[in-house]
Parts: C-alpha cells; sequence; structure tokens
C-alpha cells in the first residue's frame, strides 16, 4: 500500500487543491487503510474525491457503483480531463468498445471502472471482476439499497453478494440523504465489517428554507417574481408531472424568463442538450421532474424552487441540497398546493406491497409534518437525520422570521386561466432585497468578466464535447474573475486547477483574459424564440393537427392540447371539427350535458376507454366558450 502521505501532492497534482473539505482527509485516509467505510455527506461535500482519490494512489482498479448512466459518463469524463484513467461499462456503450474496456481492466489501466448495479449482479460480471486487480469497491448512492430509503431499488439489494464473492476487499458506501434507519440498513445489506463511520451535519447554514401553501395563481405569480429576483447563478424548479413541466416552461417563455425543460420523456440528445444550456450558464432557469439533478456538479445554483410538495423529508433535502453548494447565500423555496396531499395519498394507496404503501404512508407524515409545523426548519431537517442541534432558532428559514423580499408582496388577483395566454405580459420585477440582507449576494466580481469567460468555456467544451463544468468548475472561473490572473505562474493557486487541467486550459484561459482586457465581451445571443403560445397558434393556422403540432414543438399531446384548449375557450381560434372524429365527439358532447363542463374525471369514467382526455378536453373548451358567447349575447 502506498504510503499515506502519497495523497497530498496527488491532491494538488490532479485536482487542483491545497487542503481538504471538513472529513475528506479522514475518510481518504480510512479507505486507504483497508477499512470498509460508509460516509453520509451533504450534496455538494465532496464525496466523489473521497472515493476518486485513494483509487488514484493505491494503483488498481476501484469499482464504482453508481446508478445513472449520465453520472457516470460524466465523472469519467472529469477524471480523464484531470489525467486520471477510469472508464465506464453500461447499456450506452457499444459492444466493440466494451471488449476493449474488458482488456484494458485486466491489464490493470484504469484507477477507476463504474459499473450499473445491475451488471455488477451478474454471474459473468463476477466471473470477469475476480480477473480485475481491484483495490475496493465504492457504492454511490447507497440509500438506494434500503427499503426504509425514499429512492429505493431493488437492484441494489443484489450488492449484498459483494461481499461473499469479494470478502478481502473493502467495501465503502457514500450517500447524502440517509435516515439513521437507512444508515443500519446499508451496514447490514452490505455486511460491512467494524466500518469507520463518517456522518457530516446535515445543517447546512448558508441555505435559506421557505415553506408556503398557495394556489394556482399565487404559485404562478410567486414563481415569475422569484426569477426576476434571482439575478446571480441559476436556479431549479422541481415540478410534478412531466406535462407540468412543459407548462411550467411555456408560462415562463410568455413570462420574458428564459427557461428549458428536463423530464424522462425527452429524447436523450435533447434532454442533454438542456442540460448542458443550463450547466454552462446559457439558460439560467431549468425546469424539471425528480428525474433531474442525480451527480448534478453545477456550485452557483442560488435558488431551488418545488412547485409541489415532496414524497419524504429525504427526497426535498437531497434536491433543496442542491442551492449553494459554493457556499454562498441560496434559498430552498416550497411552494405546495393541497391538491399535492390527495396525489400522493392516490399513489400511495396503488401500492401492493403492504409494507411499502405503510413505509410511504409514514413518509407522507413526516413532509407534513415538516411543512405544517411552525418550528425551525434547519432544526426538523437535522433531528430527522438524527443529529441533535444545539440551538433551537436558525435565523435562516421563514418559521424564524426569515424569508425573501419577494414572498412578502401580496399577490394580486389574476385573470380566470381560459384568459390568460392572450392577456399574458412580463409582470414587473419586485424590488429586490436590500444589499445587507444575509441572503443577498453582493456583487463582488466583474459580471462582464465572467460572462465573457463562460462563454470561452462554452466554446471550448463544444469544440472537445464534453460538458461545460468537466473543462473548469464555476468555482474556478469565480477565482479566475476575481484573481484575474496575467501570468502562467499565477494560475498554479487557483483551486481546481490540476497539472493537467493548466497543461491543457492554461495558456487558452490566459490568451482569453488578454482578449477581454483589450476590450473583447461576450456576444449576445442571437437567437430570437417565438412565444410558446403563438407559435402554437401559427402552428395550428398552417393546419397542422394538436399531434402533428406536439411533435413540432417538441411537446408532450397533453401539454399542447391544453394551450390549444385555452385559446379555444379565449376565442383566439376556433374549434376545428377535424380534430376528432364525429362519433367520438357527440358521445362527449352528450356526456356534457348530463355531467356538465367543470370536471373533466367525471366525463372520462363516463365514457368509453378509447376517448382520450385530450379529445375530451378540446370538445368541452368548445362547449365551453359557446356557452360564453350564449351568456354574452343574453346579456346584450
Amino acid at each position: 500500500m502506498a504510503p499515506l502521505q502519497d495523497f497530498l501532492p496527488a491532491l494538488r497534482k490532479h485536482w487542483g487543491y491545497d487542503s481538504f473539505r471538513p472529513l475528506q482527509e479522514r475518510i481518504v485516509t480510512s479507505i486507504l487503510e483497508g477499512w470498509d467505510t460508509c460516509v453520509v455527506m451533504p450534496t455538494g461535500g465532496g464525496k466523489s474525491l473521497c472515493y476518486q482519490l485513494p483509487a488514484l494512489v493505491l494503483e488498481k482498479t476501484a469499482i464504482v457503483v453508481s446508478p445513472l448512466i449520465a453520472l457516470m459518463q460524466d465523472q469519467v469524463a472529469q477524471l480523464e480531463q484531470m489525467g486520471i484513467p477510469a472508464a465506464v461499462l453500461n447499456s450506452s456503450v457499444a459492444g466493440k468498445e466494451q471488449a476493449q474496456i474488458l482488456r484494458n481492466a485486466r491489464e490493470g489501466k484504469y484507477r477507476l471502472l463504474y459499473l450499473s448495479p445491475e451488471r455488477v449482479a451478474r454471474e459473468d460480471s463476477v466471473r470477469w471482476l475476480r480477473q480485475l486487480p481491484i483495490s475496493f469497491f465504492a457504492i454511490d448512492e447507497a440509500h438506494c439499497i434500503s427499503e426504509w430509503g425514499h429512492e429505493f431499488r431493488p437492484e441494489y439489494r443484489e450488492l449484498k453478494s459483494l461481499r461473499a464473492n469479494f470478502p478481502d476487499r473493502p467495501i465503502a458506501a457514500f450517500t447524502a440523504s440517509a435516515t439513521r434507519r437507512v444508515r443500519h440498513d446499508i451496514l447490514g445489506q452490505l455486511k460491512l465489517r467494524t466500518p469507520h463511520k463518517y456522518i457530516a451535519s446535515f445543517h447546512r447554514s448558508n441555505l435559506r428554507y421557505v415553506v408556503r401553501q398557495t394556489d394556482e395563481n399565487e404559485q404562478q405569480q410567486l414563481l415569475v417574481r422569484a426569477l426576476q429576483n434571482y439575478r446571480e447563478g441559476s436556479v431549479i424548479v422541481y415540478s410534478p408531472t412531466i406535462v407540468k413541466v412543459e407548462q411550467t416552461v411555456d408560462f415562463l417563455e410568455e413570462s420574458g424568463i428564459p427557461a428549458v425543460g428536463y423530464h424522462a420523456k425527452m429524447d436523450t440528445a435533447e434532454r442533454r442538450r438542456n442540460q448542458e444550456r443550463w450547466m454552462s450558464d446559457e439558460v439560467r432557469v431549468l425546469v424539471g421532474t425528480i428525474a433531474f439533478g442525480l451527480g448534478i456538479n453545477k456550485a452557483a445554483v442560488r435558488a431551488v424552487i418545488h412547485l409541489f410538495l415532496p414524497k419524504s423529508v429525504e427526497q426535498f433535502y437531497q434536491e433543496s441540497g442542491r442551492a449553494g453548494r459554493d457556499g454562498l447565500p441560496a434559498d430552498c423555496v416550497l411552494l405546495w398546493q393541497a391538491r399535492d396531499a390527495g396525489l400522493i395519498g392516490f399513489f400511495n394507496n396503488q401500492i401492493s406491497d403492504a409494507g411499502e404503501r405503510n413505509r410511504s404512508w409514514e413518509r407522507y407524515r413526516e413532509i407534513r409534518g415538516f411543512v405544517d409545523a411552525k418550528t425551525c426548519r434547519h432544526r426538523q431537517i437535522c433531528v430527522h437525520f438524527g443529529e441533535i442541534p444545539q440551538w433551537q432558532s436558525c435565523g435562516a428559514c421563514d418559521a424564524c422570521g426569515s424569508q425573501p423580499e419577494w414572498l412578502a408582496v401580496p399577490v394580486a388577483d389574476r385573470p380566470a386561466r381560459r384568459r390568460r395566454l392572450r392577456l399574458a405580459q412580463p409582470p414587473q420585477p419586485v424590488a429586490p432585497e436590500p444589499s445587507n440582507s444575509l441572503f443577498s449576494v453582493a456583487p463582488t466580481i466583474d459580471h462582464e468578466l465572467r460572462e465573457y469567460l463562460r462563454q470561452w468555456r462554452r466554446k471550448v467544451a463544444k469544440e472537445q464535447g464534453v460538458s461545460a463544468f468537466v473543462v473548469m468548475h464555476d468555482s474556478t472561473l469565480e477565482q479566475v474573475c476575481e484573481r484575474k490572473p496575467r501570468f502562467f505562474a499565477d494560475l498554479r493557486g487557483i483551486a481546481g486547477l490540476g497539472e493537467r487541467k493548466l497543461a491543457s486550459y492554461g495558456q487558452p484561459l490566459l490568451d482569453a483574459l488578454e482578449r477581454f482586457h483589450q476590450g473583447a465581451r461576450a456576444q449576445a445571443s442571437s437567437q430570437v424564440k417565438a412565444q410558446p403560445a403563438e407559435e402554437t397558434r401559427r402552428l395550428v393556422a398552417e393546419g397542422l393537427s394538436p399531434a402533428e403540432i406536439a411533435v413540432r414543438r417538441g411537446r408532450q399531446l397533453s401539454t399542447v392540447v391544453g394551450t390549444i384548449a385555452v385559446m379555444v375557450e379565449a376565442g383566439d381560434f376556433e374549434f376545428r371539427e377535424e380534430w376528432i372524429p364525429s362519433n367520438k365527439r357527440l358521445q362527449i358532447e352528450e356526456a356534457c350535458q348530463r355531467l356538465g363542463t367543470q370536471w373533466l374525471k367525471p366525463l372520462k369514467a363516463a365514457l368509453p376507454d378509447e376517448i382520450s382526455f385530450e379529445e375530451i378536453r378540446l370538445v368541452v373548451a368548445k362547449l365551453r366558450r359557446e356557452s360564453q358567447q350564449a351568456t354574452n349575447g343574453a346579456v346584450v
């Protein structure tokens, strides 16, 4: 085994850091000494380095088990940029390339090899893994192994075979969100032997937690206000469903706020492209389902906003913890509606396994207790994870009297939804928070320089076919903006610039800085994007069907139908009979005469299965418009 002091030069050489974050050095030492290890460290605490550095120093191959293909690919790309040989084996790798990776792995050419839990559990994988010079196993997102965890994945349970198949190899488990019960389950399932346990504090003092129960109108207005007032950094908006993601993106675009979406039904290339646009600061706002975020390595996220009630405290903690990874103040805002609770209850009752159903209801009671309580949010979270703070009030949550200024301004009434698209105008910004507020980010760097360097980073990343953060982390770019280095030697003290990064990007970075000093500035985007409602209106006028419009706009059919229905009700254009076969339309109209047009679910239940919600929605919009015209005519 390599001497322990070897990891300090490696930290400087490859990662560009002169010191460790809290707990990192002790964790690295435990793994280097061959101990089983369990690490619970909040998002942004630096878990990846805790197994990547020992893997480099031990000069064998660490097997990293990770749940997401994109996460594995990004980590391997980062390691290669730092000069650390690594590879990933999953379904996205072509057969010929897989064979080459297996040969290289047997020859010990990799320091880290990333595998999915499904692959590790396969008998053929166990056979070839036994041929590898393995240093240790690292289990990322280890809470997925526990039925008590909020993201239980059955395939993770198979990892319990690692101890039997590789009894002499250490196992290190890592997670950001595990309660005491889940931690014990991790230890038991993986059969860790006298493990070294490291549990970081769950108190993120730079985050402000704010919870507000709203209705739909208030939620939308508050969302726009929030996004207009987080002028620095990026924002993640979590939405409960795919359709709601698309509707929210369109709504923000109509309100003058550029945003991109992210959900599981998107084409993989589009999903990756949207993520990269957000990661590289091309677009500041990303609206996604909970499918977005695992492994996202972006430091300057100033706010995470939930538009629904999360299923558990752990889910909220993990997702909101993606804010403020740079250590600067950030907001975690939860804007939920009463109907969210009913939706969670509905899905809980669909769970056939009695044990899992009971666990889901327990998680629901815990998150309801969190949002309903009037006590310190930070303290509630710490206690939930088994940590007992020595304080009662944090001064950094709504329960302790701290909230953003934009949230304190009363919300005005707004026209009914059927008129909203036609009348939409970008709302006026709320006055920004006072500069002396704890949760205001003071402008300490040259913003023009930062935007210029971000554009330079995007260009380099596109040329190399990698993500922007793989080229250079946000925190590294911030230090460059603060120090304004003029010579190569000035770059050596900047965290995140190891030797390989300096060799690859040092001189191009200095050249970019020199061009900025000579007067170069970031180029404004020349793209003029049509407003979503206007684009839909144009495509309807061209004669496209709702299904064709959905394909053209890259939206779910239900999203497009919702937009068209609003326009039909508002009288922006007439209902077209060719949208729906006449036999279906007549059946829907007859059901509407009996049941009314206020609610869609009773109509769906009363109609044949082959009639879709989208078809019902369009006919209902037509009937509502006709009813409104008849009423207006009677008044006249």
